[in-house]
């Protein structure tokens, strides 16, 4: 894999990311019911997913010979998008480890501290084998950019945008109110917002300006006297200025019909290939993580942060911060979740409906790339039962 594009689209993925709103760009740190949907996977690799090994029956034991498939496995390590947030793509893997439920699969599965788009090359040249995406777009652009990195989707949770543009109180109270006006952004607009931004007739550079912003606290950014706002996201910043008692206008761009998605885990096309079952595995323990987070939210926001507090809390994340963060994914996900699709099943139109929106605004190149090797759905439909339920062996 050439390096030199890697490093690259690393700088330029940083402004896709919008599931964690991820703040670092640190070394990974160490620490040991509805139907399923017919949605055809588009991974060349998807037929030989659980070719190996005996298949998982609900309520009966974990076959034997499965669970050598997946000690062969060895070492998995999964890297978060975000030190250890309890936010969408993270917080789930964080209660599956908690709760045993990689060990129960016969998995050896390592959590790494880490940053999104840190985490793509390290992901596709296999030295790590999952990892935490912060939308589709993002997980996108880093393949397209880089035509030898086979990186596959597995779980899609957020079926919509998680950042909104935050605005002033007083400044706007209509979307074309903000022509002429600068924005503040960290690193470059978020393409959702962008993409809101251009349907009202607003072209960044022309219609509008933005200019960067220094740290990451909504605090700090809304007093700023040259800017009329900036964009955050609804399960952070809004959080963080609502319990300040700061008034502000959110533009959200899914409310205005902007595609979009969040809460991305990801893997390499070899490690799916040599390793079906553990993938598989992995995936299994995982969705089981995240209904059992889905069903007790304060429990799993507590499990993230006592994770983050063992690992130093670099990013002084705070207990209310985390509960807000999480209650509000939680809800998003849920709420988003297609009719008739368990959660966290890729939904191919949904997913070709966000990279033509940011195609459309100058995003891969302008020209909507092939998703069809990007996404994967028959792992996740082999773990679901008919009921949505993940199929679980017996304790």
């Amino acid at each position: 894999m050439n390096l030199k594009r890697i490093a690259a689209i690393t700088v330029a993925l940083s402004v896709i990311a919008v599931s964690c709103g991820s703040d670092s760009n640190d070394t990974p740190t160490s620490t040991d019911g509805t139907t399923v949907a017919t949605t055809q996977t588009d991974s060349t690799t998807a037929d030989t997913v659980a070719a190996d090994g005996a298949p998982v029956t609900a309520d009966a034991p974990f076959p034997a010979a499965r669970c050598e498939a997946n000690k062969a496995a060895g070492k998995i390590t999964y890297l978060s998008s975000f030190d250890f947030a309890a936010a969408a793509s993270i917080v789930e893997v964080i209660v599956a480890k908690d709760k045993g439920y990689f060990d129960a699969m016969c998995l050896d599965v390592e959590l790494k501290a880490s940053f999104s788009t840190a985490n793509y090359p390290l992901v596709a040249g296999n030295e790590a084998q999952f990892s935490s995406g912060g939308s589709f777009s993002e997980v996108v652009s880093f393949a397209t950019d880089n035509a030898d990195a086979d990186v596959v989707a597995l779980a899609v949770e957020g079926h919509t945008g998680i950042d909104a543009l935050i605005v002033k109180d007083g400044k706007a109270t209509q979307l074309s109110d903000l022509k002429g006006s600068t924005i503040g952004v960290k690193g470059k607009i978020t393409p959702s917002v962008q993409a809101m931004l251009a349907k009202a007739g607003l072209v960044e550079g022309t219609d509008y300006q933005t200019v960067p912003v220094d740290g990451f606290d909504p605090l700090v950014h809304i007093a700023l006297p040259n800017i009329v706002g900036f964009p955050g996201y609804k399960s952070n910043e809004v959080g963080q200025l609502d319990a300040a008692g700061i008034k502000y206008t959110l533009f959200d761009p899914a409310a205005d019909s902007i595609p979009g998605s969040f809460g991305i885990i990801y893997t390499n096309g070899t490690f799916l290939k040599d390793h079906p079952t553990a993938v598989e595995d992995f995936m299994r323990a995982t969705m089981l993580g995240l209904a059992d987070a889905i069903a007790d939210p304060a429990a799993a926001s507590k499990t993230a942060l006592a994770l983050i507090d063992s690992n130093g809390n670099p990013n002084f994340l705070s207990p209310e911060g985390e509960a807000f963060r999480w209650a509000t994914e939680a809800k998003l996900v849920t709420d988003s979740t297609p009719a008739g699709s368990p959660v966290g099943l890729a939904d191919a139109a949904g997913l070709q409906n966000e990279v033509d929106a940011y195609a459309a605004i100058g995003l891969f190149g302008g020209t909507a790339p092939d998703i069809s090797k990007r996404f994967n759905t028959s792992v996740l439909t082999s773990i679901y039962d008919g009921a949505g339920k993940v199929i679980w062996p017996a304790k």
